[in-house]
């Protein structure tokens, strides 16, 4: 399960050590680790990072299939989680140490900034490929933080990115050696732990304030 550190004056969020899917307990948990960031008074900044193979494979399916009729409920769940990262009045860097697929990717998409491992690792969102459609919210978020090209192919070729590739692609801004990846988050974090919470999120809000009222849509739903 997620789990919150701080070094400083940056948080940081480890999502664990398996494929960190969407499970309801689990984003519950990422949530309480918000709570505790936005509490918190003074310098701050937030990187959120994982550990082993994957950063994060995306929406637990699993529980979805045995849950059929939470589906609407479970999707405004994941939908308003990438809200309050969006939104989040606090700087936010993705560690991206392991593979990073479909809402994983997305998570990482509602992040200030993405640190991904060079050498290995995919970032993916593979929803072409798995029979799944994006919902309104999930498009609206991609399209606001790609560009329309790597948007357009990411979205329907299920193209599997490599750090170098990603960031040519300008879906991260560093690719590094894994042993550097959480330590470069934390860098770039660090630097931007002393802007004004209030106006950093006043600032997202009206930045990405279509965005996040697609997302925050209720009635949006899978298929």
């Amino acid at each position: 399960m997620p789990t919150l550190d701080r070094q400083d004056n940056v948080f940081v969020l480890d999502l664990g050590d398996g494929e960190n899917r969407f499970h309801p307990d689990w984003i519950a948990s990422v949530n309480d680790a918000l709570d505790k960031v936005e509490k918190e008074d003074g310098p701050r900044a937030l990187v959120t990072a994982a550990t082993g193979k994957f950063f994060s494979n995306g929406l637990d399916l699993e529980w979805l299939l045995a849950n059929a009729d939470r589906r609407r409920e479970y999707v405004v769940s994941v939908q308003a989680l990438f809200a309050r990262f969006l939104s989040l009045p606090a700087v936010t860097v993705a560690a991206l140490q392991g593979h990073t697929f479909a809402a994983g990717a997305m998570l990482s998409l509602a992040h200030d900034f993405r640190v991904m491992r060079a050498d290995r690792g995919y970032w993916c969102l593979p929803e072409a490929d798995i029979d799944i459609p994006f919902t309104h919210g999930m498009s609206a978020l991609i399209q606001s933080r790609l560009t329309p090209q790597t948007a357009h192919e990411a979205m329907l070729t299920a193209r599997r990115y490599g750090g170098r590739d990603a960031l040519a692609a300008g879906i991260v801004d560093r690719a590094v050696d894994e042993d550097a990846v959480r330590a470069t988050a934390v860098e770039i974090a660090a630097s931007q732990a002393g802007k004004a919470a209030h106006t950093l999120g006043t600032i997202k809000a009206r930045m990405y304030g279509p965005v996040l009222d697609v997302l925050r849509d209720t009635s949006d739903g899978l298929g």
